[in-house]
Parts: C-alpha cells; structure tokens; sequence
C-alpha cells in the first residue's frame, strides 16, 4: 500500500507544489528574505522524505516530470531578452561587461577555491558552473564529467544566497544604480536572485533577466574553452 501510494508520480508532483506554495505563503506572510520559498520547500520535503522513509527513487518520479519543464523554460528566457532589446541596445556595453566579468569572476574563484582545497577534479567541475540557470548548469557539468548532484546543489545554494544576500550587499555597499544592481543578482545568482531583482524595481528586473541569459552564455563558453 505504502509503495503504491508513495511511488506514484502524483505524490512527488504534489508534495513539490504543496512545499513551494507554503514557503510562498510562509515568505509574503513574514517578509523576511531569509525564509525563501525554495529553502522552505527543501525544508519541508528532506524532512518528510527521512521520516516516512521513502525512497528518493519513489519522490523522483514525480519530480522527474518537473525536471521536464526545465529546459523549455529556459529556451523561453529568449523571450525575456527579446521583450528587453531596447534596453539591452541602451545598455549593450555594460551588459556584456557585467556578464563577462560576473561570470570570469565565478569562474576562477570556483576553480581557486577548490584547488587550494584539494578538491578532486569531478567536483571542481560540478560547482564551475554554479552561478547560472539549472539547464545549463547540468550540461556543462557533464561535458566536464562532473557530478550532476553536486552540480544542482551548489545551483540552489547560489541562488538561494544571492536571492536572501543580494539586497543587504547593495545597501551596504551603497550601490545606487539600478542597471548596476539588476546586472549583479542576475549575473551571480541566475533565475533566483532574479526572483528578488524584480521586487527591486522593474529596472533591476529586466536587466536581471537579460544578465541571467548573457551570463549562462558566457560562463558555457568559457568553461567548455578552459576546462575542457
């Protein structure tokens, strides 16, 4: 009875909307940044998951078929940029700059990082391409021959990060200029810094979104061009 109910795709897919849309609840209701929606919904499904017992296998094929929207919702993001291109025109340079040393700058303190901590080569791999969309992330991890896992994990920390961190480090550190602004959460922390550059402003948002795309670019090609 047990495996017949858990391992249906129907209870991966459910628990998944359930958890997110309680973090969502739990996030608007307290409004603190802390409390993303996406840390919620991990904290609510590990748990479960460890106290009935079930089976990762069982949870995944249900959340296998979310995976499935992955990489179309991706693709879509090129809707994004073109619904931007007036300001990508007014902003051309700066975005390219931004991106390519957003992405230049993750890049090597990934790859110093784990060298100076003695990380095996798959693992140093897996978290290159951390700043950028899933998607993308998991396809250059495994032309690398990374670790898919490791590769998503360090995926949502980052995002989760940029999205919770983000706002504090513009305040701190005084940073004014919205385009400034929306190219940093876009180009550190992909689809979920975001997520948090929309709520800045509308500015912020669009060259968030345009930076999230540029920079996904960016870093694929870098890391194919050196660490392949």
């Amino acid at each position: 009875m047990k495996e017949t109910v858990f391992s249906s795709p129907f209870f991966g897919i459910t628990l998944s909307i359930v958890a997110y849309s309680i973090g969502v609840w739990i996030n608007r209701k307290t409004k603190k940044a802390i409390l993303n929606p996406l840390l919620i919904s991990y904290l609510i499904i590990i748990p479960l998951l460890i106290l009935l017992d079930i089976p990762l296998e069982w949870y995944d094929n249900g959340g296998d078929i979310i995976n499935m929207f992955l990489s179309p919702a991706t693709a879509v993001l090129a809707i994004t940029v073109y619904r931007q291109r007036e300001l990508l025109k007014d902003h051309m340079l700066s975005v390219i700059a931004g991106s390519l040393a957003g992405s230049l700058t993750s890049l090597i303190v990934v790859y110093g990082l784990c060298h100076l901590f003695l990380m095996p080569d798959e693992i140093t791999v897996s978290m290159l391409p951390k700043s950028i969309t899933t998607p993308m992330a998991i396809a250059v991890s495994e032309s690398l021959g990374g670790i898919e896992a490791v590769t998503v994990l360090a995926v949502i920390i980052t995002g989760i990060c940029g999205n919770i961190l983000g706002p504090v480090l513009i305040k701190t550190f005084r940073i004014k200029n919205e385009i400034a602004q929306g190219m940093a959460m876009g180009a550190a922390s992909h689809a979920v810094g975001t997520s948090k550059a929309i709520e800045l402003g509308d500015v912020q948002g669009a060259l968030s979104s345009i930076a999230l795309v540029t920079s996904g670019i960016i870093t694929v090609i870098l890391s194919l061009i050196f660490f392949m």
